[in-house]
């Protein structure tokens, strides 16, 4: 039977790629590469390191893929997100018909854990819950940026008898969750902690955490949010993409 794996790969630093995770590597016939264009180039090329790097047993093979493109914010989000998931499924499908054999094995490399924030394993699983191209997948888990953000700002992510809420920035428009200690944020692309009034709030955000390019700042966050804000559109602009998370929370000892 057909075999996919949905490996994750850490935030991007090699080193960050777990045993488990380089085991895996080693038993994929085929590494299924997102092409996300001409600006992501380089997420395209952390990959390859990677397989470059570990995958020392067997010989390989890669599937280039085009990612359709979601829908700007229109009308309801989950609809657009649904619709937009249904479009890489059918993409996907059409992926395990004609590069994976009966036999063979098939790898997703998915950047930080494949459980966090990431749609792979749902989309995955709903191809295979069709029924019609027989097929088994595993899940390996990965180091997360979040982690990685934690690690880098010597920061534990939760502070003694209080929780940790992790959330989206466009969730964190809407509503800041009151109640919670310690806010993670991700995928935020609006930068929501502008909307944020609470002046007793500390920030710990980085960008391409764990890699070269890494950016790290942190601060009370009304005395910061403007750096964070010109520094993040620098980077984007110089690489044309960027992977950025941060965590919030009210001040006073860590």
């Amino acid at each position: 039977m057909r075999k996919v794996l949905v490996i994750g790969i850490g935030p991007g630093h090699p080193d960050y790629v777990t045993v488990q995770a380089i085991n895996a590597l080693n038993r994929a016939d085929v590494f299924f590469i997102p092409d996300k264009g001409a600006e992501k180039e380089a997420l395209a090329r952390l990959r390859l390191d990677i397989c470059e790097r570990y995958v020392t047993d067997r010989d390989y093979r890669l599937a280039v893929f085009r990612t359709p493109e979601r829908e700007s914010d229109v009308g309801d989000y989950k609809t657009n997100v649904r619709d937009w998931h249904a479009r890489i499924e059918a993409s996907y499908e059409t992926l395990f018909a004609e590069e994976l054999g009966d036999d063979e094995c098939g790898a997703f490399l998915v950047f930080g854990d494949p459980t966090l924030y990431d749609s792979t394993l749902r989309i995955v699983e709903a191809i295979r819950a069709k029924g019609k191209l027989a097929f088994d997948y595993e899940v390996i888990p990965g180091i997360s940026s979040v982690q990685v953000l934690a690690a880098r700002h010597r920061v534990p992510l939760n502070r003694i008898g209080e929780a940790v809420h992790i959330t989206t920035g466009r969730k964190l428009r809407e509503e800041f969750p009151g109640n919670a200690d310690s806010v993670v944020v991700m995928l935020d692309g609006e930068q929501s902690f502008k909307t944020i009034e609470d002046g007793g709030i500390d920030i710990y955000w980085g960008a391409y955490v764990g890699t070269p390019d890494e950016i790290l700042l942190s601060g009370r966050l009304p005395d910061v949010a403007g750096d964070i804000e010109a520094i993040r559109a620098a980077a984007r602009r110089d690489k044309g993409w960027i992977m950025d998370t941060y965590l919030l929370r009210k001040s006073g000892e860590k």
